[in-house]
């Protein structure tokens, strides 16, 4: 039995050794996102020295976070899900046109997203689990077969006017005492999207998940080794498929969030947040062969993402090959720690 596996007195799972990993990880992850933007603050200034700025990366970021934790939970188990952005885009579309063309609601729209992330989840959790093909085969038809019903659903952009939808999407969240004066001395105050709201919430309910529930273990002992999990008593193949079906189910309320913050379909939405996804997850601390990972992390590898995008940005490289090359490099760096990370815990 792998050293990272353990079992306690009461029979309950325990991976000591892929937690402390995970927490290494977290602590490097954290420590980077606050010498990225301190570097901004004191070398830049400008609208880094501003609340609204970092308030900003949230609600530009608040679909993002809810789909790289729904990846990171597919990685901690060893797979991979690259349908998230198709799914996304997806479900604006059907939501956009249910709002605009057919007489929906907030509630229908709602009820479209959770649903069609729901079906995803199921069909490819199954094959995934059940029938043993390729994560990565499986979540590749899974994009295409998203991206093209997005086509069916509607070639054109669709942009809502419905009432109520617009009354959500308007709405402002006020954070005391992060306001800032404008040049009129007028006082601005900070304020957040409904969507970080339930991003946030979304990403604490799934670290409870994991850190003290017996299916989050469960993940990340599937992931450390499936073939100890199973000695230990672990349905393997439905643990799997559960993975699949969270992270479904996270991009179908990722793509919910997504509409709120854009208010219409596209089929251009989301495009490349599947890789933006996975780089936030593997900036976080999620090994990519899986059984280390945390939510925590994953959060902080999304700000640390678009901080690093913020500052080339700032620093006169426009081009969109600069945040390209700059993302490839960090990435590059993660890599190789998690490598070194992955050689101390092979000499355990």
């Amino acid at each position: 039995m792998p050293k990272a596996i353990s079992v306690d007195k009461q029979g309950r799972l325990k991976s000591r050794a892929a937690m402390s990993d995970t927490n290494l990880l977290l602590t490097i992850t954290i420590a980077v996102f606050f010498i990225l933007y301190l570097f901004a603050v004191l070398f830049l200034g400008g609208s880094f020295t501003k609340p609204q700025n970092f308030l900003n990366i949230l609600n530009n970021n608040a679909s993002l976070i809810v789909l790289a934790c729904g990846m990171s939970i597919v990685m901690i188990t060893g797979g991979i899900d690259i349908s998230v952005g198709g799914v996304t885009c997806l479900v604006c579309m059907a939501s956009a046109v249910n709002l605009e063309q057919q007489g929906g609601t907030i509630l229908t729209a709602i009820l479209i997203g959770l649903g069609i992330g729901l079906a995803f989840g199921l069909v490819q959790g199954f094959l995934v689990a059940y029938l043993d093909i390729q994560p990565f085969i499986v979540s590749l038809a899974g994009m295409f077969f998203a991206k093209g019903m997005t086509t069916i659903v509607s070639k054109e952009p669709v942009r809502v006017t419905n009432e109520g939808f617009l009354a959500v999407k308007e709405a402002r969240i006020t954070v005391p005492g992060l306001g800032a004066t404008n040049k009129l001395g007028e006082y601005v105050p900070a304020y957040v999207e409904a969507g970080v709201v339930i991003a946030l919430v979304v990403v604490v309910l799934l670290f409870c998940l994991l850190r003290w529930t017996k299916l989050g273990r469960g993940f990340y002992a599937v992931g450390g080794s499936s073939q100890s999990a199973n000695m230990l008593g672990i349905n393997v193949r439905r643990t799997k498929f559960l993975a699949h079906v969270l992270c479904s189910l996270l991009a179908g309320l990722g793509g919910i969030l997504y509409f709120l913050h854009v208010g219409s379909g596209d089929v251009a939405n989301a495009a490349g947040d599947e890789m933006n996804a996975i780089a936030s997850s593997i900036i976080g601390g999620t090994l990519l062969t899986g059984g280390v990972g945390n939510v925590i992390g994953t959060f902080f590898g999304v700000l640390s993402l678009n901080t690093i995008k913020r500052i080339v940005s700032s620093m006169g490289f426009d081009e969109a090959w600069w945040s390209n090359i700059t993302v490839a490099a960090m990435l590059c760096l993660f890599l190789v720690v998690q490598s070194v990370v992955l050689m101390r815990k092979n000499k355990k």
